[in-house]
């Protein structure tokens, strides 16, 4: 009786059933496998290090120096690299642009250390920081970056209880 059900349903709508054969699924690694290739990793990175290919900062993601709950549209990036700053630059307008993000402003200081980026505020700014953030931090031509908008005064702080 199920297999008439079946066979009217693939007859009907054109489906074909997937295999269920194990040979396309990935290998499970033992511990012991997914630990020693973790420490051939660290090998690697500190031979690395040690050659002077590459510095222990570059190993690093880009740090949020304020928090992310500051976030107003605004995005200043310093690079470690100023020769990146036009590419660096672009990369970040295009996936903005592809993740639907509207750029209203985009700076690079005369010395091509320090970039800027205002966006347009969206309907949720909570989940486009994160989104940006999310980016930024893994982009390895920034040292670090924080939310500001420029030329906006910063809120002062009142204190819980001011004096009558």
């Amino acid at each position: 009786m199920m297999n008439t059900f079946r066979k009217l349903y693939k007859d009907f709508f054109g489906l074909k059933e997937q295999s269920t054969s194990t040979s396309k699924l990935p290998k499970i690694l033992p511990a012991d496998e997914i630990e020693k290739s973790m420490q051939a990793v660290k090998k690697y990175g500190d031979a690395m290090k040690d050659a002077g290919l590459i510095e222990n900062e570059d190993l690093d993601e880009a740090q949020l120096i304020n928090h992310i709950t500051d976030y107003n549209g605004g995005v200043e990036y310093v690079l470690r690299n100023p020769a990146e700053a036009k590419q660096v630059s672009a990369e970040i307008r295009d996936w903005s642009e592809k993740k639907g993000f509207v750029v209203l402003k985009q700076k690079i200081s005369a010395n091509g250390k320090i970039g800027y980026f205002y966006f347009k505020l969206g309907q949720d700014p909570a989940l486009e920081s994160q989104r940006i953030q999310g980016y930024i931090a893994q982009k390895p031509e920034i040292k670090h970056f924080r939310f500001n908008v420029r030329g906006q005064s910063k809120p002062e702080v009142s204190p819980e209880n001011p004096a009558m």
